[in-house]
């Protein structure tokens, strides 16, 4: 079964494929009839007339097949279908309403011929041969068929199947009917199918389900929807659980079948591309307990019909239908029917008969007479129901469109022939070109393919307050059942990817934690360099910068360090100016202890440069006022250390070597070793000078703002000078260490240079394993510290002896030339 529509087509073609005069070899016995023409259910003569074929009754029988005699034709048989049969009359009423009209078709009258396709491909091709052939037993001796005799239009067959093989011959809204190549005479008034397939994938798309289940009449209109159905919904990302096809003439096992699968499945949403019957044998069957709890996505040939809304089950279904319309006299002309008239249509005397349970024709077997007291005003059947005229309108539409394309070939300005004969392409090029508006408003024409324009509503199966369904056109407020979430697997949370299960559709899949540095989009990505995932994996945001700042807790501890050791540096320069003429500041070379205390504090305040955000001024003062000020300090002291050698090398009799390391020499000693450090700097700031570098390698989710080296080189390079002039100093100072004298500063210096020498050589390892700002705290450490070794070791007992002890500050007592318990 196909979705009920009407659609207009030409018949007259296939009679010169079936019936080739070349077949006849002009003996008028070889063109009879073997069987009885089918006689048309409803009839009306006129000048011209149109075919309609309708599926009335869904099933046929016939009698045994013995192949010795002529097969028995076969009859429609069970219940009709009452909507049906409104569509079949809704052709009759357009023809009446027309024979009526002034304007289209004056002085001509319309007749038509209507068949009972019973929805079977052997009765509709009967009919519509015996509309291209007449009805006439015997042919004349060309064995051509009489002009007259021929209906030149036919408004089609509510299935897709029976229209295919008969223009092939006419119908539905089967997309495979546009394609002009097979079909070139078909036109319809119901859109195509392939509109309706795209605008269900869309909806299902936006409705997220993404895990459905499928099922389909094993028909062309079943099998052809639901192909460009499954095309868009892949298109669409969505996945099919399964894709069941039935068909109301197969076994009952096999609809079982079916059902089985849909109460199994997983998905909970199914999309049903079936005809009426098809629907009506399945929901039958599904309603049987366990009934399965679905959301339904319709089609337009069943989500408008009223007597599937006896299944609760189908509460929320929700689809595309034919909009509704209204046809202004078409109900009173459906209730204008009498018995007497019902006599004369075998179809409308079964409807009248079984509308009321009564026989016309005398007792019936089981069945009282007709009286006359039925009142067909008071049924209430599918065929007295024209609130919502869908179909209906499309027949109405089909019957014009052909009236009109009839009008413009026997009609001038002025009159109508009614005596006119035209050929079949005459027809056909006028319906090609028909536009015009319907009495009740709508716009009738055809494109290329033989389509109208895809209109569409959308109805949605709700619950009224009395508690039952009904269809309601959607237009923003949908009801949907509840757990009505249809996804093969649920989404993946944050921070996870999608990965597809083996053998399984695409939708059907398992969550995998993304990497560290990763977030899920739409699958996992790695974030920009410089940025890093959020604790949920879902969206990338800056990395921290680090550096040691100011407001830092370990940058103020060490600025209080440093601040305090350059203090102490300024307290001792005090201290030594205002005792600069007692014996032990003048016995330790005055001179050269104000420059070291003066080197000491730029050693104390120059760490103060690590500190802060790096700039490129920063990172080349920090390193070069570092090496520059440390080779300072150390050459004031390796001076001191050569001094005190000397002085007591000079204590030897003959012995002038002070005159070759005076004041003059300990300056220019000192002015030449820091030049050299001086030397070494420029050439390192001019090669490859320190810049600022955010490092990203060190830690994952951070940034590390450091200066970098520019040249390692040129850093090892003024460490190293400095590690060789302390050392140096120590080598010195360590050999002076046993000098006579009470207070030999020579061992002073031994220790400070061993403090010195072992904070730096410890600093090498602890600078590079340091991560992060900690590198530029180490570096700090090590220069406060080295700094507080020299200052405390060097200038600490002279302070406390100026201070506390001032009777040991004499010449006396420095030589050693005073007994101690004298002191």
């Amino acid at each position: 079964m196909q979705i009920t529509s009407s659609l207009v087509s030409f018949v007259s073609v296939l009679w010169m494929t079936v019936f080739s005069p070349a077949g006849c070899k002009a003996k008028p016995d070889n063109c009879r009839l073997w069987t009885e023409p089918q006689m048309p259910g409803l009839s009306m003569n006129g000048d011209f007339m149109i075919g309609g074929i309708f599926t009335i009754h869904y099933y046929t029988k016939s009698g045994e097949n013995t192949f010795t005699t002529i097969p028995p034709q076969p009859q429609c048989s069970g219940r009709s279908v009452y909507e049906d049969l409104r569509f079949a009359r809704a052709l009759e009423f357009a023809i009446r309403e027309i024979n009526n009209e002034t304007v289209l078709l004056p002085g001509i009258t319309l007749g038509y011929q209507i068949h009972d396709s019973c929805s079977d491909v052997q009765m509709a091709i009967k009919c519509a041969v015996q509309f291209a052939n007449g009805v006439d037993p015997v042919f004349n001796e060309s064995c051509s068929k009489s002009v007259s005799a021929t209906v030149p239009a036919v408004v089609g067959d509510s299935s897709s199947t029976p229209s295919i093989s008969m223009a092939r011959i006419h119908s539905s809204s089967c997309a495979c009917l546009g394609d002009k190549s097979q079909f070139p005479a078909f036109f319809r008034t119901i859109p195509s199918d392939q509109h309706q397939a795209a605008a269900l994938a869309r909806m299902v798309k936006l409705f997220g389900w993404t895990w459905i289940g499928t099922v389909r009449s094993e028909s062309d209109y079943g099998n052809d929807g639901m192909a460009s159905f499954l095309k868009a919904a892949q298109e669409e990302g969505i996945c099919v659980e399964y894709s069941e096809a039935y068909y109301r003439t197969q076994p009952h096992s096999k609809l079982e079948s079916v059902a089985n699968v849909i109460r199994r499945s997983t998905a909970r949403v199914i999309v049903a591309f079936a005809s009426i019957g098809d629907m009506r044998f399945l929901l039958e069957e599904l309603a049987k307990p366990p009934s399965p709890r679905l959301q339904w996505i319709g089609t337009s040939s069943w989500i408008t019909q009223s007597e599937f809304l006896r299944y609760n089950m189908c509460a929320g279904a929700i689809g595309f239908g034919i909009p509704k319309s209204v046809i202004p006299g078409f109900r009173d002309f459906l209730l204008d029917l009498s018995p007497a008239q019902a006599l004369k249509s075998p179809i409308l005397k079964e409807f009248w008969e079984s509308s009321f349970s009564c026989s016309l024709k005398g007792r019936a077997a089981g069945a009282r007479e007709c009286d006359g007291s039925e009142d067909i005003r008071t049924l209430q059947n599918p065929y007295t129901d024209t609130s919502q005229l869908r179909f209906s309108n499309l027949v109405y539409k089909a019957t014009y469109a052909i009236a009109h394309a009839i009008h413009g070939i026997v009609c001038n300005d002025t009159q109508c022939d009614k005596t006119s004969e035209f050929a079949p392409w005459q027809i056909l090029d006028q319906l090609k070109r028909v536009n015009f508006t319907t009495k009740n408003g709508y716009q009738v024409n055809f494109d290329s393919n033989g389509d109208p324009v895809a209109v569409y509503e959308l109805i949605n199966w709700q619950f009224m307050k009395d508690g039952t369904l009904d269809l309601v056109p959607v237009a923003f407020l949908i009801h949907l059942i509840s757990d009505s979430l249809s996804v093969c697997s649920e989404s993946c949370p944050p921070g996870t990817r999608k990965a597809v299960q083996k053998g399984r559709p695409v939708c059907c899949y398992d969550c995998i934690p993304c990497a560290e540095g990763e977030i899920n989009s739409l699958d996992c990505v790695h974030c920009p360099p410089e940025f890093w995932p959020n604790a949920k994996q879902d969206s990338c945001l800056p990395k921290l910068v680090e550096f040691l700042s100011w407001n830092d807790t370990l940058a103020i501890i060490l600025m209080v360090f440093s601040i305090t050791g350059a203090f102490m540096a300024v307290c001792v320069t005090v201290v030594f100016y205002k005792h600069r003429a007692s014996p032990i500041v003048r016995a330790n070379n005055s001179e050269l202890s104000f420059l070291l205390l003066f080197s000491l504090t730029l050693c104390f305040l120059c760490s103060l440069t690590f500190i802060g955000r790096p700039s490129e001024w920063s990172c080349m003062l920090r390193h070069t006022a570092f090496g520059i000020t440390f080779v300072l300090c150390i050459s004031c002291v390796l001076g001191k250390t050569i001094v005190v050698l000397m002085a007591f090398r000079a204590t030897i009799p003959g012995s002038n070597v002070m005159k070759w390391f005076g004041p003059p020499q300990q300056r220019l000693s000192v002015l030449a070793f820091t030049l050299i450090q001086a030397v070494i700097c420029v050439i390192w700031l001019k090669v490859s000078p320190p810049y600022p570098f955010r490092n990203l390698k060190h830690y994952k989710d951070k940034i590390i703002l450091e200066c970098h080296l520019g040249s390692s080189i040129g850093f090892w390079a003024v460490l190293g000078y400095i590690g060789l002039l302390a050392v140096l100093c120590f080598i010195l100072a360590f050999l002076a260490r046993k000098l006579p004298d009470n207070f030999n500063e020579a061992k002073f210096i031994t220790f400070s240079m061993l403090i010195f020498c072992a904070v730096w050589i410890t600093f090498i390892p602890a600078y590079v394993s340091s991560p992060g700002k900690l590198t530029v705290a180490v570096e700090i450490f090590a220069i406060l510290a080295s700094s507080f070794g020299l200052i405390i070791c060097i200038f600490a007992p002279k302070c406390f002896i100026i201070v506390f002890r001032p009777l040991k500050n004499t010449k006396k007592h420095l030589m050693g030339k005073v007994p101690s318990k004298a002191l």
